[in-house]
């Protein structure tokens, strides 16, 4: 059972690697294969094809790990949740948003790209974006229970806002693109939800 999950992780770990350096398209089977050191067939029986390792790869990076919890779920998470100040459950968050898209950035471009082409990518990109979408609705519903989001409207505009702030792209544009530091980022987000939703 132990060698099973260390060749799956090593499958999957290849198949990141693969896909962030050459693509959905251009990563094939014996490619990941190759890459993991197994044969085409223990790829198949251990993760399944491309969409399968491309789902794997995508859920493992956003969750740090291959344990089957959601983000909303975890530690980090939950203790940030349960924070009694407004403005401390927003940083809390943000670290969060930040930690995971740190991981799955480059990933997330691969994801976007197979998605113009591949029915199955797109699929999985919309479940990707539903579970953004719900975990930005848990954060809120903490906010209104702390006396914030009086109103349905409010409570909408929080979730989008939220919503956005998880996106991996504002991530790869400040991060990636103009140099800054992940912690950087992640006071410049968590100030920025504070000052939209009324955290202070």
């Amino acid at each position: 059972m132990a060698q099973a999950e260390e060749t799956r992780r090593s499958v999957v770990a290849a198949a990141t690697t693969l896909f962030v350096e050459q693509g959905y398209g251009a990563t094939t089977i014996d490619a990941v294969a190759a890459a993991a050191g197994v044969s085409r067939k223990t790829v198949f029986t251990a993760v399944g094809g491309k969409i399968e390792l491309l789902k794997l790869a995508v859920d493992w990076a956003v969750a740090g790990d291959d344990a089957d919890v959601a983000v909303s779920d975890r530690d980090a998470m939950r203790r940030a949740l349960a924070a009694e100040d407004p403005a401390e459950l927003l940083r809390g968050c943000a670290r969060v948003m930040v930690g995971v898209n740190e991981r799955v950035a480059d990933l997330f471009r691969a994801l976007e790209v197979a998605a113009g082409v591949e029915p199955e990518a797109r699929a999985l990109l919309a479940a990707v974006g539903e579970q953004r979408l719900t975990d930005a609705r848990t954060i809120a519903r903490r906010l209104r229970a702390l006396g914030l989001l009086t109103g349905r409207r409010a409570h909408d505009e929080a979730v989008d806002v939220i919503f956005l702030a998880t996106d991996p792209h504002p991530y790869d544009v400040l991060v990636r693109q103009r140099g800054w530091s992940a912690t950087r980022y992640a006071r410049w987000l968590a100030d920025s939800l504070i000052r939209q939703l009324g955290g202070r």
